[in-house]
C-alpha cells in the first residue's frame, strides 16, 4: 500500500459527509471529518426531479469537499451517491456539476450495495464473536437492513423510505399529528412486510442502529431518562408521546435534539417505531461505523488485493457455470491485444475492466445459447454484483454484448477511440478463441490509429486456418459501416 492517505465522499439523501483516513500497515486511523445538512431527498418533486435549490446546496458542499481532498490521486477517492441519486430522473445532468465540484467521479451505488458497505463499516468497529448481527441504518431517502456475522453480511435489504422523505411527505412544516404519525408507521409497517419473514427475532442476536437518525433517538431516549441505555420499545413509546404532545416538532424539548436533526426526527421515528414493532426488537445498540467507514474499508481493499470486485466476478463465474479455462483465455488476449492498440493509453483501471469483461462474456449462457451475448449483457446490468456501482456494471455490461454480434446496435455507445479499442480487443479475442482448446495461437502485432485497426499475423496462419480467415473479413466488413478500416495482413 504506496497511498498513505484516503478518503470516502458519501452523497447521501440527508447529509452529505466527507471522511479522510490515514493508512498504517494495512490498517485504517480516521483523520477529520466534514458533514453538511443538504436534504437532497426534499428537493424531490412528484416528478422524482431534484429541484434547482437542493443541486445548489448540493454543489456548494462538494466544493468544500473538493477543496480539503485537492492533491490526492483519483485512485485514493471514493465518492458514492445514494437513494436520492438512484431515484431522481435529472440525476446524471446533476452528477456531471458535482464531479466538477468535487474533482472526481461520483458513482451511484445500488440500495444492496449500499447494505453491504454499511455492515461493512459497522462491523469494522465491533469485536470479532459469532453472534449473529442485524444492522439498521435509516438514512434520508432509504432504510437498509444487513444479517451478518463477524464480517460477513448474509442478508441484505433496501427499502425505499427515509428519514427526509418521511417527514416531508407526513409531517409537513414540522407538524405532528396523531393521524400523520399513524400514516408514516403504518406506511413503513407496510414497506417492512416484504422483508418480515427474513429478518424477524429468531433470525439474529443483536440489533445494531447505524447512522444519524438511530444516534440521534438514543441520544434524546438515554439523556431525557426514557432509556438505561440504548433504544427500547418502552423508550420509543415515551418519545412518541412526547411528539404527539407537542404537535410540532419546533415546540420540542428535549435534551440529545440536535437543531440540525430536528426537521427529520418525525420521519425518522415513525421508521424506527414500526421496525420494532413488525421485526420485534426489544432492544438496540447504537453502531460507531457507517456507510464512509465501509467505503474506506473497501477502498483499502483494492490496494492489498482483496478487491470485492474481484470476488463477485469469481462468484458470477462459479454461480453461472463459466468455463473457466476458456475465460482466461480470452481474458489474456483481449488484454495483450488492447496493450497494442492502445499503448500507453491503457491504463490499469481499464485494463483490468476487460478482463473482468472478459471472464464473464459467457455468462449468458446459462440462459441460452442463442443470443447469449444478450443475456450476459442483461445480467451484468441488472444483478446484484457487491463491490461495482451502476455505472461500472453498465461498462462490463457494453462491453459483454460488443463482444459478438452486429455493431449497428453500438452505434450510439462507442463514442471514444478507447471504447473501439476494447471492444476490438474482445471481439477479436473470442473469434479467435472459438475453438476452446489451448492450441498455440499465432503470433500477432496490432495498432490502431482511432479511425484504422492494424492486425498482423504469423505469416501462412490464415491459410491455414480458413474458417478464421473468413470470420476475419466479415469482422472488417462490420467496422467499416462503422467508418472504421480494418486491415488484416501477415508478418
Amino acid at each position: 500500500m504506496q497511498q498513505p492517505l484516503i478518503a470516502a465522499v458519501d452523497l447521501g439523501s440527508n447529509s452529505f459527509r466527507l471522511q479522510v483516513a490515514r493508512v498504517v500497515d494495512d490498517q485504517l486511523y480516521m483523520l477529520d471529518g466534514l458533514r453538511e445538512s443538504v436534504r437532497l431527498a426534499s428537493g424531490l418533486d412528484e416528478d422524482k426531479m431534484l429541484d434547482a435549490a437542493a443541486q445548489q446546496r448540493g454543489l456548494s458542499c462538494l466544493e468544500k469537499f473538493g477543496e480539503r481532498l485537492r492533491g490526492l490521486p483519483p485512485e485514493a477517492v471514493r465518492a458514492v451517491g445514494t437513494n436520492s441519486l438512484r431515484v431522481a430522473k435529472n440525476a446524471p445532468e446533476f452528477l456531471k456539476q458535482a464531479e466538477r465540484a468535487l474533482g472526481f467521479p461520483i458513482e451511484v451505488i445500488a440500495g444492496r450495495e449500499e447494505a453491504r458497505l454499511i455492515y461493512l463499516g459497522v462491523a469494522q468497529g465491533l469485536p470479532r464473536t459469532d453472534e449473529r448481527r442485524m444492522v439498521m441504518d435509516i438514512g434520508g431517502g432509504s432504510t437498509e437492513f444487513i444479517i451478518g456475522q463477524g464480517l460477513q453480511p448474509a442478508q441484505l435489504e433496501s427499502l425505499y423510505m427515509g428519514c427526509v422523505s418521511f417527514s416531508t411527505r407526513y409531517f409537513a412544516d414540522g407538524k405532528i399529528s396523531k393521524s400523520g404519525l399513524k400514516q408514516a408507521e403504518f406506511a413503513a409497517r407496510n414497506e417492512l412486510q416484504t422483508i418480515v419473514a427474513d429478518y424477524s427475532a429468531e433470525h439474529w442476536d443483536v440489533v445494531l442502529g447505524s447512522s444519524g437518525s438511530a444516534r440521534v433517538i438514543c441520544d434524546i431516549l438515554e439523556q431525557n431518562g426514557y432509556s438505561n441505555g440504548g433504544i427500547t420499545r418502552e423508550g420509543l413509546e415515551k418519545l412518541r408521546a412526547q411528539l404527539l404532545k407537542a404537535g410540532d416538532v419546533n415546540r420540542l424539548e428535549l435534551q440529545g435534539l440536535k437543531p440540525e436533526r430536528i426537521p427529520v426526527l418525525p420521519g425518522g421515528f415513525a421508521i424506527m417505531y414500526a421496525a420494532f414493532c413488525e421485526l420485534g426488537i426489544a432492544h438496540m445498540k447504537p453502531a460507531l461505523g457507517a456507510l464512509r467507514e465501509g467505503v474506506l474499508y473497501d477502498l483499502l481493499g483494492r490496494f492489498t488485493h482483496n478487491d470485492m470486485r474481484e470476488a463477485t466476478v469469481r462468484e458470477f463465474m462459479r454461480r453461472y457455470h463459466v468455463a473457466p479455462k476458456q475465460a482466461a483465455r480470452v481474458a489474456e488476449l483481449a488484454v495483450l491485444l488492447a496493450r497494442q492498440f492502445l499503448a500507453e493509453q491503457l491504463d490499469e483501471v481499464t485494463e483490468q475492466y476487460l478482463q473482468w469483461a472478459a471472464r464473464l462474456h459467457e455468462i449468458g449462457i446459462s440462459v441460452a445459447h442463442s443470443g447469449y451475448h444478450k443475456h450476459s449483457a442483461y445480467i451484468l446490468a441488472n444483478a446484484d454484483m457487491p463491490g461495482f456501482s451502476s455505472k461500472e456494471q453498465m461498462r462490463l455490461s457494453f462491453l459483454a454484448l460488443a463482444h459478438r454480434g452486429g455493431l449497428e446496435k453500438l452505434r450510439s455507445q462507442i463514442r471514444e477511440a478507447q471504447d473501439f479499442a476494447l471492444v476490438m480487443s474482445l471481439r477479436l479475442a473470442t473469434l479467435l478463441c472459438r475453438n476452446r482448446s489451448a492450441a498455440v495461437l499465432p503470433r500477432l502485432t496490432g495498432r490502431f490509429s482511432g479511425t484504422k485497426f492494424y492486425l498482423s499475423l504469423e505469416e501462412g496462419w490464415l491459410a491455414q486456418n480458413p474458417l478464421t480467415e473468413t470470420a476475419l473479413q466479415a469482422e472488417a466488413k462490420q467496422w467499416k459501416a462503422l467508418g472504421v478500416s480494418v486491415q488484416v495482413g501477415e508478418e
